[in-house]
C-alpha cells in the first residue's frame, strides 16, 4: 500500500497567503511503513505535478516520489525564475530533513526539464539572474543540488519550444488571421513533404518572430515603465505550427503524423491557446524568448555531473528525438544513459508503458543508490 503525504510550506520571499495556502504545496508517496533512502522530486513551469502519473508507479518499487508545486502552480504569465528555483529547494530540503532521505533524484519531465536543470544548476555554481528590476531571491544561493538527473519526454526549453513551435507566416501580432502565403505550413503548395529549401526559410523566420516579439517586448516595457507602469499583458497566436507535427517522417518516431496535443495542427494553430497564450512583457522576456531567458535548458545541462539518463517517448505527439539527443548531448555527466521507451508523452499508451518506464528508471536508480529504507 502507498502512503500520500500532503506537504505544504512557505518559501523565502512567499509567505502564507490571506486565505491560508501556503506557496509550496504537493504529496509526497512511499510504501506503507518505510521511509525510504531515495526519492524523486519534480515540478513543472506551472502544471500541477502533485499527483503526477509516475509517483505511485515508483513508490511501488521502494523509491520515495515528491510530486511538487511552486509558487507559480497554474500562474505561468507571473513567472519569475529565480524564486521558483527557491520553491523547489523547499521540497529538496523537506526530503532531505524531514522524510530522511539520503540521495535526492531530480525529475525532468516535459517542460520541466530545463527547469529542474536550472534548480541543479544554481545549486552547485550559481549563474540565474533575478527577474526583471528585482532583487535575487531570498534563499538562491542555499539549495541543495541533486543526487541524480533523470530527463523524461522532455524539450530544451521554453525559449526553444515554443520557437519550434511559432507560425512564422503571421504577418502582424496583432492581427492573427493575416498570413504570408510563402511561409504558410498549411498551404499544399508548400507540402508535405517539404522541401530542405522551405525547411531552412521557415526555421530560420520562427527565429524572426521570436526575435521581432523580443525586441518588441523590451521596447513596450521601456515605453510602460516610463508612464509608471510595471508590465502589460499581450498574448501570442499560432503557436501549433512545427513542421514535425504534420510531417511525421521528419525527425522520425513512432508518432501519428498531422497530430499534436490539441488535434489536427491547422486546428490547432487557429484555437486561440497554446504556449505563450498568457504571458506579459517581463514574462516573455524572462520565460520565451531567446535572447534574454534563462528558462533554456542548455546552459544549466553543462553543469550536471552527476549520473544523468534520458528518456524518450517513442510516439510524443510534441516532443521529438532531436530533443531528447539536445540533452543528453548537453548533459556534463559521465555518467549517462539515453533511451527510447515505447509511450505517448504521459505514457498513458500502450498498455503498461508506465509500468515499463517506472522499472527501467527503478532499475537504473538502483545500480547507483542504496534503495532500501526502513
Amino acid at each position: 500500500m502507498i502512503t500520500k503525504t500532503f506537504v505544504s510550506s512557505e518559501s523565502p520571499g512567499a509567505r502564507r497567503a490571506g486565505a491560508g495556502g501556503m506557496p509550496c504545496q504537493g504529496v509526497y508517496y512511499a510504501r506503507e511503513g518505510t521511509r525510504p533512502r531515495v526519492a524523486m522530486i519534480t515540478t513543472h513551469y506551472q502544471i500541477d505535478f502533485s499527483e503526477h502519473y509516475l509517483a505511485e508507479f515508483m513508490a511501488e518499487r521502494g523509491i520515495g516520489f515528491l510530486g511538487w508545486n511552486t509558487r507559480y502552480r497554474g500562474y505561468e504569465s507571473q513567472f519569475v525564475l529565480d524564486q521558483a528555483l527557491v520553491d523547489i529547494g523547499v521540497g529538496v530540503r523537506w526530503l532531505k530533513e524531514e522524510a530522511g532521505v539520503e540521495h535526492v533524484i531530480l525529475l525532468g519531465n516535459s517542460g520541466g526539464c530545463s527547469l529542474m536543470a536550472a534548480y541543479h544548476s544554481q545549486a552547485v555554481e550559481p549563474c540565474v539572474r533575478p527577474g526583471i528590476g528585482m532583487a535575487p531571491a531570498p534563499g538562491i544561493d542555499d539549495l541543495i543540488p541533486g543526487n541524480a538527473f533523470i530527463s523524461l519526454a522532455a524539450h530544451l526549453g521554453r525559449p526553444e519550444v515554443i520557437t519550434a513551435w511559432l507560425d512564422p507566416a503571421v504577418l502582424d501580432e496583432r492581427d492573427p488571421t493575416l498570413t504570408d502565403p510563402e511561409l504558410d505550413l498549411f498551404d499544399p503548395e508548400n507540402g508535405p513533404p517539404y522541401s530542405a529549401e522551405f525547411l531552412a526559410r521557415y526555421r530560420a523566420a520562427q527565429v524572426a518572430r521570436n526575435h521581432r516579439i523580443s525586441a518588441w517586448a523590451k521596447a513596450e516595457l521601456a515605453r510602460v515603465e516610463a508612464a509608471g507602469f510595471h508590465d502589460l499583458p499581450f498574448s501570442v497566436q499560432r503557436v501549433w505550427a512545427d513542421p514535425r507535427m504534420v510531417d511525421a517522417t521528419i525527425d522520425p518516431s513512432n508518432r501519428a503524423a498531422n497530430a499534436t496535443y490539441r488535434g489536427t495542427p491547422a486546428t490547432a494553430n487557429r484555437s486561440g491557446g497554446g504556449l505563450g497564450h498568457d504571458t506579459s512583457l517581463r514574462n516573455w522576456l524572462g520565460m520565451w524568448s531567446l535572447t534574454d531567458s534563462q528558462c533554456s535548458a542548455a546552459e544549466h545541462l553543462a553543469k550536471i555531473k552527476v549520473p544523468a539518463i534520458v528518456v524518450n517517448a517513442d510516439a510524443d505527439a510534441g516532443v521529438y528525438p532531436s530533443d531528447a539527443d539536445g540533452i543528453y548531448d548537453g548533459i556534463a555527466a559521465d555518467d549517462k544513459q539515453r533511451l527510447d521507451l515505447p509511450g505517448d508523452h504521459y505514457f498513458a499508451e500502450p498498455a503498461g508503458a508506465r509500468e515499463k518506464v517506472a522499472d527501467v528508471l527503478a532499475g537504473w536508480i538502483g545500480e547507483r543508490f542504496p534503495v532500501g529504507g526502513e
